[in-house]
């Protein structure tokens, strides 16, 4: 009996060890539609790793940013892998906030895009993996141009974008010429916005960090938005950000939405959108000056210093954005549906190319977007749907909700440009610009 009761005793001790030695990674992720997927198929990487465990903490995108952004300042350790964008890396790096990322061989760094990998290293050293690489484009119904007369050109203007979307815009049956982004936020209307703006010739500061809003050219580009969004747009769409717009478009009430590339695989997957046999796609629209309306982004996954599980995490983001989780997703959900936009081999697989029609209009697309030359005339900050400088998580937060209320008829166009240069001038000064 007493060696029976050691037995078990022993038994008991050693389970506990090894509960004790499992690690529980906290991951702070955006609810999109790739991060949820990633959830469903994570069951793949713990039969590997049965040591780690994941913990989910999935947050609208504007509530993400705030979070992380303040748990990674405050060194308060909430998280051990963050979601996080390109605009963040290079100056959470530069603070030593994010752990450097070294990979095995086979993960094959030199396989990543070079403006995707680019934008997320510091002196060559890779800080966040992209889990999915971004630009922008338009995606409309081939159905609706039909029936109107209309002939999308690969490469639209802005002018022929607005006639088409006034000319597919059918109310009554709530069919809405083009769906745009209005919430409020840097990441979410001004990321529309400011590439738009680009295509325009207009630009966040000069070359002296002075503020723009009060040129000609941001009054063109904002009143051309209004007006095409209160003649052709949905109800509420200053409430609108990229998962509402992307609702709208599954369900057949947009003829048209400009947004992310990521896009394209849900509005074509006829398990999700009503619409997939319908869907055509064009690059950016342009105003002639040389730039199109288009954007580059990486949502990547990154540790934060503060993280006492770094290894874990590491293991983690390899597998998560590697060559085996696409071929996992291919493998489960088809190739069109394996998150796009970070690695060379994906654009040189045949039957990728086969299964995604966006593919190429997508690798254009990030490919054509320059961080360092945005707009059409010279500027002294890095980024092309973002000003890469610590102050512009608040002052592009605050220029949205400006641009927000312009949409939703609040104020006028020349009150939310004149509100837009004043609040900017002011927060620039504070910081200390130009340095």
């Amino acid at each position: 009996m007493r060696a029976r009761l050691l037995a078990m005793m022993t038994c008991s001790a050693m389970t506990i060890a090894g509960v004790a030695q499992a690690e529980t990674l906290t991951i702070a992720t955006v609810n999109n539609g790739d991060m949820i997927r990633m959830q469903k198929l994570a069951g793949a990487f713990t039969e590997k790793h049965p040591d780690i465990e994941l913990e989910w903490v999935t947050l609208e995108e504007n509530v993400l940013r705030q979070r992380v952004t303040t748990d990674i300042a405050t060194k308060g350790g909430q998280y051990d892998i963050m979601t996080i964008g390109t605009y963040e890396v290079p100056i959470w790096a530069a603070q030593n906030w994010l752990v450097p990322l070294d990979f095995a061989a086979d993960y094959d760094v030199d396989d990543l895009l070079p403006a995707i990998r680019a934008g997320l290293s510091m002196d060559g050293t890779l800080y966040a993996a992209p889990f999915y690489g971004e630009s922008s484009f338009v995606m409309y119904r081939k159905d609706l141009f039909e029936e109107a007369g209309l002939e999308m050109p690969e490469a639209p203007s802005w002018d022929f974008i607005g006639e088409a979307a006034r000319k597919i815009t059918d109310k009554d049956n709530e069919v809405y010429g083009i769906c745009l982004r209005g919430k409020a936020g840097w990441g979410e209307n001004m990321a529309f916005l400011t590439a738009m703006a680009n295509s325009f010739g207009a630009r966040w500061f000069d070359m002296e960090w002075k503020p723009q809003f009060d040129q000609p050219e941001w009054k063109e580009a904002l009143q051309f938005y209004i007006d095409l969004m209160n003649d052709a747009g949905p109800p509420g769409a200053s409430s609108n950000g990229f998962n509402e717009n992307l609702a709208l478009f599954q369900t057949g009430k947009c003829g048209m939405w400009i947004d992310a590339t990521v896009a394209a695989s849900f509005v074509s997957n006829p398990d999700e959108s009503q619409v997939a046999d319908k869907v055509g796609f064009a690059l950016a629209p342009d105003k002639g000056l040389g730039k199109r309306g288009n954007w580059l982004w990486a949502w990547s996954l990154a540790v934060p210093a503060g993280s006492q599980k770094t290894d874990a995490a590491k293991t983690f983001i390899a597998w998560a954005t590697s060559k085996e989780y696409s071929a996992l997703v291919a493998e489960k959900e088809g190739w069109a549906n394996v998150p796009p936009g970070t690695r060379t081999s994906l654009y040189e697989n045949s039957a990728y190319q086969e299964a995604a029609p966006f593919a190429d209009l997508t690798i254009k697309s990030i490919q054509a977007a320059d961080p360092t030359s945005p707009t059409v005339e010279d500027v002294p900050y890095v980024g092309v749907q973002f000003v890469a400088i610590p102050e512009f998580q608040g002052i592009g937060t605050a220029v949205g909700q400006q641009f927000s209320a312009a949409l939703a008829g609040q104020s006028s166009v020349d009150q939310a440009l004149s509100n837009a240069q004043a609040l900017t001038q002011r927060e620039m000064e504070k910081a200390g610009y130009p340095k």
